[in-house]
């Protein structure tokens, strides 16, 4: 074999080795292109589903939560956490859940835990999955769960706080401005005290507690 016939063959085994090599890269860029969408839809489809099943166990606990209320039976209060704690364990991050379990662990007079549950619901973990006025309520609910563990007569600063907060994101809401006034009452704050509750009624014309509260602080 002369020399010129060596490098022939050199050169063609050379370049079925490159068209081997550049059909491998070419077909394992069309699997990739395959593979990551439809890896991201696989995650999204069981993300999604995730979601759906945390939702069916959220509405079950709602209304489990009502029929605790109308009926005066705490064992569906005790179902309507079981089925937060489901729904929060597939989605930790849906405020919603959290907010129920705070409510029925409050109708079961455990108002330290339904603080903590409110707590994690007003968290970073899961408040961007509440609305503005959402959020107002939720800050509502946690100040007269902080106001029934302090006791009648003391006010903490992190009710009135919550509070002030709460009709800054949902102006419509009376209920705080009640509660308000009431707070800031008892710290002998009168002039914060009337105008919470002028608020109050501003809001709600035919609230008692206000238009009683304003005829007394102003005799």
């Amino acid at each position: 074999m002369d020399f010129v016939e060596r490098e022939r063959r050199i050169k063609y085994v050379a370049d079925i080795l490159i068209q081997a090599v550049t059909a491998i890269v070419i077909l394992a860029f069309f699997v990739l292109l395959y593979k990551l969408p439809q890896f991201y839809i696989s995650k999204l489809r069981s993300k999604n589903k995730s979601n759906v099943e945390a939702r069916r166990h959220f509405v079950a606990g709602a209304q489990l939560l009502a029929k605790s209320r109308s009926s005066k039976d705490l064992s569906a209060a005790k179902l309507a956490v079981e089925e937060a704690d489901r729904s929060i364990a597939l989605d930790p991050k849906d405020a919603a859940s959290h907010i129920l379990k705070a409510l029925a662990l409050d109708l079961l007079g455990f108002k330290t835990s339904a603080i903590d549950a409110i707590n994690v619901a007003l968290s970073p973990l899961a408040v961007k999955s509440l609305e503005s006025e959402e959020r107002g309520d939720a800050l509502l609910l946690r100040a007269e769960l902080r106001a029934g563990v302090s006791g009648k007569e003391r006010v903490e600063d992190s009710v009135v706080e919550d509070l002030v907060e709460s009709v800054k994101l949902k102006s419509a809401n009376w209920k705080a401005f009640v509660l308000l006034g009431e707070c800031y009452e008892k710290k002998e704050m009168k002039d914060k005290a009337v105008e919470a509750y002028e608020s109050a009624v501003r809001v709600e014309p035919e609230c008692k507690a206000a238009v009683k509260a304003l005829e007394r602080l102003r005799n």
